[in-house]
């Protein structure tokens, strides 16, 4: 049996709290076909969903892909804990399967700027340069100016355009808080299919990125029909310093190797999970340093300005289809600002790095923090999937 390193966190801590009762389904490596291999998991085994879905876009166009996914008895691939145990990067045996991604063909995009509240705030902290009596005094003005808690803000409505008009006028505007408050949601190209890296494995900044920090999130899982299916954890790490140069350079920022996260598994929507515990859903970040450095902090999806339901019909419908289905990652309300070296030199990532993104309703997804240059290069594209389930013949 492998025994997990350290920094990974135990079995029960990647699984929901009420794993009993949740719909799980992933992807493992197998080593004796040498390809991936859609699974569920039912009271601590992992069963095969091969051949009756050969992919997990396959399994989410289902009319019901909980009960699809639960009624699939296909073969057992070994217990969750030996799976998940083998999984983290430096310990792992590569003769025996492993956690993968949980998706495999959907279009990974992302949201961004979803929380006006906490976009807000960096503005008036930026205008008030530390100085916390203009600050109080600015937000003082802000709220006298649109009425109102600025959590209660809906992007495009009457209240967010006599905003904006404020700002303008007070000279704060910027491209980021027109996708803020404004009728149109920012949603970008966060991953290739099948680049994503799973639980336990590195996750990568650019070695020439002296700022940037992990973005934790909730990701739905999107039908081709529009659907909602499920959701996940996810990692946007992002760098920045790049973005801050120039928001034309966000494929840069957002798209590198092994700078997209998800995992640990797909938890289904059933009945008794669905979108509104996505909608109160907390999302805790924990990262530990070798430095001996550790920041701890949440994201709390009812802050979020642009309901998830919303986010999905401004990604997909009549304007732009994905045959294939897609994840949408619902943005976040964390940005580190804690000291990490110097004051007032705020956070950074270093190398070797554990991040833990948590949710009780979807468990724990661990990484490490390497060069994007180092860790491990994508070299399993859609054409090798194709000539492995292909060759298996479950295509």
């Amino acid at each position: 049996m492998t025994i997990a390193p350290t920094w990974f966190p135990p079995m029960a801590d990647a699984l929901p709290v009420d794993v009993t009762e949740a719909t799980l389904v992933g992807r493992v490596w197998e080593p004796a076909v040498q390809g991936p291999t859609p699974v569920v998991v039912k009271e601590g085994e992992v069963f095969s969903l091969a051949p009756r879905f050969a992919t997990i876009s396959e399994l989410s166009d289902e009319a019901n892909p909980a009960e699809s996914a639960r009624d699939t008895g296909g073969a057992l691939l070994g217990t969750f804990e030996d799976i998940y145990n083998n999984t983290a990067f430096d310990t792992r045996d590569e003769e025996r399967p492993w956690l993968l991604a949980p998706h495999d063909l959907q279009a990974v995009k992302a949201a961004g700027v979803t929380f006006a509240v906490s976009m807000i705030e960096r503005v008036i902290e930026e205008r008030a340069r530390g100085d916390l009596e203009a600050a109080a005094g600015l937000r003082t003005l802000i709220v006298e100016r649109i009425g109102g808690d600025l959590r209660g803000l809906v992007p495009g409505s009457e209240r967010a355009s006599e905003l904006k008009a404020f700002l303008i006028a007070e000279g704060l505007w910027s491209q980021y808080l027109e996708v803020g408050i404004g009728p149109d949601a920012e949603i970008f190209t966060k991953a290739a299919p099948l680049s994503s890296r799973g639980t336990g494995e590195q996750i990568g900044v650019l070695r020439s990125s002296s700022w940037n920090n992990p973005e934790p999130e909730v990701a739905l899982i999107v039908a081709s029909s529009g659907n909602i299916v499920g959701a996940m954890l996810a990692n946007d790490v992002n760098l920045r310093d790049v973005e801050g140069r120039s928001a034309l350079l966000l494929p840069k920022a957002k798209d590198n190797n092994a700078s997209c996260a998800t995992g640990p598994l797909i938890r289904l929507f059933d009945d008794g999970f669905g979108i509104d515990d996505v909608r109160s859903m907390s999302v805790s970040v924990t990262v530990q340093g070798t430095d001996d450095f550790t920041m701890v902090a949440s994201s709390d999806m009812l802050q979020i300005s642009r309901d998830p339901v919303d986010l999905v019909h401004q990604l997909i419908g009549p304007h732009h289809q994905y045959p294939d289905g897609a994840i949408l990652m619902l943005g976040t309300l964390f940005a580190p600002i804690e000291d990490r070296d110097a004051p007032g030199k705020g956070f950074t990532h270093k190398l070797d790095d554990v991040v833990t993104i948590a949710s009780p309703s979807l468990g724990a997804l661990v990484n490490v923090v390497k060069y994007s240059e180092e860790c491990a290069p994508w070299n399993f594209g859609v054409s090798a999937l194709m000539r492995n389930l292909a060759a298996r013949g479950i295509l």
